[in-house]
């Protein structure tokens, strides 16, 4: 049963044996890497997938063998990109935080497997067990069982404190350490706690930390600071098939996980730091032990059939910190993608043959830089060449074919001839979830529009039923399905937002407006206090320019009147739907009324007497 085995151990000794006996000149003739082809190559490639700009920096044995920038900042503008245009470098980020920590966990700061709390008192998940055991290894390596919840933090504008306040209303998928689920708030809580243990900002900690040291001038964690520099990328995308620019995106809240901008002249400084593990300049600014933690496996990732055809050189991959691991044509291949609204990166070392590199564009979700990496690796390691890009090319063309089929297959379900249950502006109103906070669906010209967070704002046309199919102002978000649905008194009850979960309708805002004024001798007469027998509650009603209504205990409303005898509660906390309702007979008070909104009961009160 170990034939096989022994087999291929007798061929790698042979095959060892074989390369000794080569002259040492013969062998380093054979082995010199060359580029040839490498220019063409790119070009072709950033055509064939649209990408207006690339720039590209290699490392091979602590030297720069290629750096260099293709196309353009602009689409359709004459603005060459170089080894200094400025991009987005996405998720590529997630190494800088996990660094920062190594660096606080070498001063003593932090370890590794503290729970997260220790630095974050206040952080908390939905199951309590899952707040106490979570540690800081956790943040760092997508294992806490959530899933992303993105939208969160992309689509408005809560600060980093709020975001990891509201993330305890996130349900686990998974069982905690039991599944790989990529967690962008999750490396905020990181950075946020390396922050903590140093007692300053990430950001600063960042500059301070790996910027300065490593003289990365440029680089920075805020798209505020491209502000009034001439040589920066526009981000772009594809949308049916047509390119577009689209604006930078502030992600400061979510700064940890993906806020980096930088560029080739930049990065290629902390690709040679990180295969000098931690030393810059001979000097260490993070011991080879702690960075070697955020290199070395954490969490596994399975590697699917469609991962194994597209890639047939990677046969098994984990997650570090900061870093994706894999094998890729036998040796052991360390990188990060990075991705947001208009820019792709790809950042990577393959520390046994000392090789580095980083490629940034600017297109939204583009694989050039995954197919660049592996052409540049391969001419490096003189492995046959192969068509990456026709390979990229081939699954590309099978997962549209597959979108197509469920696009063809949603609209063979649509129900035609169908219309909403009630007349449009029953559907507006405010819908909240814990997490995401507030949906506003509103009547604007005859139409619903719907608003959430400072990202999505669009309109709402009619699909079939109670579900609509939500399309997006800006044109390179892709349109949602809304569904509305009914409570049992005929109202709408909760809005389900495609992929994101259900919003549950807030009580609509009382009307404040006044439907008539009362004198105030009218007003005086309708004063007191009322007292009802079931449930035993005492009321108060007093004039003071206004009727204002006393409950013990809550705080005093304002009654408007819609008639001399019915009235509108206002005031804090209070939806609409809630009267007073007077009975008067020849001036005086006999009874009152009031109303509250279905299920709670209408409670009848009688003057004191």
């Amino acid at each position: 049963m170990h034939i096989r085995r022994s087999l291929r151990r007798i061929a790698l000794t042979a095959a060892a044996l074989t390369v000794a006996a080569i002259p040492a000149r013969a062998q380093k003739s054979a082995s010199k890497p060359s580029l040839a082809g490498l220019d063409q190559y790119i070009t072709k490639t950033m055509q064939d997938w649209k990408d207006p700009g690339l720039a590209i920096a290699v490392v091979k044995d602590d030297s720069i063998v290629l750096m260099k920038g293709y196309g353009t900042r602009t689409m359709g503008k004459s603005e060459p990109v170089d080894e200094h245009t400025m991009f987005a470098i996405g998720s590529s980020s997630k190494a800088f935080t996990a660094t920062l920590v190594a660096m606080l966990v070498d001063q003593g700061k932090m370890k590794w497997d503290d729970p997260a709390t220790a630095y974050l008192p206040g952080f908390q998940l939905y199951d309590p067990y899952v707040t106490r055991e979570l540690t800081v290894r956790d943040l760092l390596t997508h294992r806490s069982g959530l899933v992303r919840g993105d939208l969160m933090w992309y689509a408005t504008d809560y600060n980093r404190d709020e975001i990891l306040r509201r993330v305890r209303f996130l349900k686990p998928t998974w069982s905690v350490r039991s599944h790989f689920g990529y967690q962008n708030i999750m490396f905020l809580a990181a950075g946020q706690a390396a922050a903590k243990a140093a007692g300053t900002t990430w950001d600063d900690l960042v500059r301070e930390r790996i910027f300065a040291p490593l003289g990365m001038t440029e680089s920075n964690t805020s798209v505020r600071d491209l502000a009034g520099k001439a040589n920066v990328a526009t981000p772009h995308t594809d949308v049916n098939d047509t390119l577009m620019t689209v604006p930078w995106h502030n992600i400061d809240n979510i700064g940890p996980a993906g806020s980096i901008n930088s560029n080739v002249a930049d990065m290629i400084k902390w690709v040679r730091f990180q295969l000098a593990q931690g030393k810059v300049g001979g000097k260490s600014l993070v011991s080879a032990s702690a960075i070697g933690e955020t290199h070395m496996a954490q969490m596994t990732i399975p590697v699917g059939p469609d991962a194994r055809q597209l890639n047939p050189y990677t046969h098994l991959e984990a997650y570090g910190m900061g870093w994706f691991l894999q094998d890729y044509r036998g040796r052991e291949l360390d990188q990060h993608g990075g991705n947001i609204d208009g820019m792709s990166a790809m950042v990577a070392i393959m520390p046994e043959e000392r090789i580095g590199l980083v490629i940034l564009t600017n297109a939204n979700g583009s694989p050039v830089p995954t197919i660049t990496m592996n052409r540049v690796l391969d001419a490096l390691l003189n492995e046959p060449a192969r068509d990456w890009n026709a390979e990229y090319k081939k699954q590309f063309e099978k997962l549209r074919a597959q979108g197509k089929e469920a696009e063809q297959k949603r609209l063979a379900q649509r129900a035609m001839g169908t219309k909403p249950s009630l007349p449009l502006d029953q559907y507006a109103g405010v819908y909240t979830d814990s997490m995401y906070g507030d949906v506003n669906v509103r009547m604007d010209n005859g139409a619903l529009r719907v608003k959430y967070g400072t990202a999505f704002d669009g309109t709402l046309e009619h699909w079939h039923y109670d579900t609509f199919r939500a399309t997006w102002q800006s044109r390179a978000t892709a349109q949602m399905f809304v569904t509305f649905a009914l409570g049992a008194d005929g109202k709408v009850r909760t809005l389900d937002l495609e992929g994101i979960g259900s919003f549950g309708r807030k009580p609509d805002a009382p009307d404040t407006t006044r439907k008539i004024v009362l004198a105030a001798n009218e007003a005086g007469k309708l004063t007191g206090t009322f007292v009802s027998e079931a449930p035993a509650l005492s009321i108060d009603v007093s004039y003071d320019g206004e009727l204002k209504l006393t409950v013990p205990g809550q705080p005093v409303y304002t009654l408007l009147a819609d008639s001399p005898t019915r009235f509108r509660l206002t005031g804090t906390g209070i939806p609409a739907g809630f009267f007073l309702e007077y009975e008067v007979a020849n001036g005086v008070v006999k009874t009152v009324r009031l109303i509250q909104p279905s299920p709670r009961p209408t409670l009848t009160f009688a003057p004191k007497r």
